[in-house]
């Protein structure tokens, strides 16, 4: 089985104005979904992928760049999967960054790892286990197939901390995957063990410009006000 994470184009989602869950996302900017299309033309320029399923997140910044890039693996948009989301922001979606503070208080998710991002959100620990339970299943629903899957940095950072084995986020080097970037990790059903066959893989935005501003999802460690 082979699975291709995809991260989204680049998105009105930030440290800045809404909190960008399922409510708060304000789907692509112009220039993701020019990142988008860039990748559908190589896809299907390319031919590299003869994928079976197309999967993305909930989220809109997800769900239009799955949307996008269809036409060029050749299939549509089959699953919407919220086990691909970006960290579960519970009822902090769509409340305004300004007011996170206030309302729930400051902290860094790697320092207090079991603390939520919000009432009914994810905590880190928590955002880890629904990713490597969320790429097992797929594995396992999947089997001998390419899956194309649109999601997030974060998810693409956690698959590398999980399947991987990388210790400590906090001591070893950042991870930061490109909008629509391309990660290929391939699944030996035998071995029960993953295989990194690609990471993030941007060829396709380098007649591009890049965006005007830090590419970062938006809620993997809340900022400090003081910052």
């Amino acid at each position: 089985m082979r699975l291709i994470l995809v991260r989204h184009g680049d998105a009105h989602a930030g440290f800045h104005g809404p909190i960008a869950g399922p409510t708060g996302c304000g789907g692509l900017t112009p220039l993701g979904r020019r990142q988008a299309e860039a990748l559908r033309d190589h896809l299907a320029t390319t031919g590299r992928y003869e994928a079976d399923v197309l999967v993305a997140s909930i989220l809109p910044r997800a769900i239009e760049t799955a949307t996008i890039i269809a036409p060029g693996l050749g299939i549509e948009l089959s699953v919407r999967d919220c086990d691909l989301c970006e960290v579960h922001t519970g009822e902090a979606d769509g409340v305004d960054w300004s007011e996170y503070n206030g309302r729930y208080g400051s902290f860094d998710m790697e320092a207090e790892p079991d603390r939520p991002f919000a009432p009914g959100g994810d905590s880190w620990n928590g955002f880890h286990v629904r990713v490597r339970r969320t790429v097992e299943r797929l594995a396992a629903d999947h089997a001998g197939r390419t899956v194309v899957a649109v999601c997030h940095a974060g998810v693409i950072m956690a698959s590398m901390r999980l399947l991987l084995g990388i210790p400590d986020p906090a001591t070893s080097a950042h991870l930061r995957p490109t909008n629509t970037g391309l990660t290929e990790w391939e699944h030996d059903p035998e071995l029960g063990t993953w295989i990194l066959r690609a990471y993030n893989q941007a060829d396709h935005l380098m007649d591009l410009p890049r965006p005007p501003r830090p590419d970062d999802d938006p809620v993997v460690v809340p900022p400090d006000p003081a910052g």
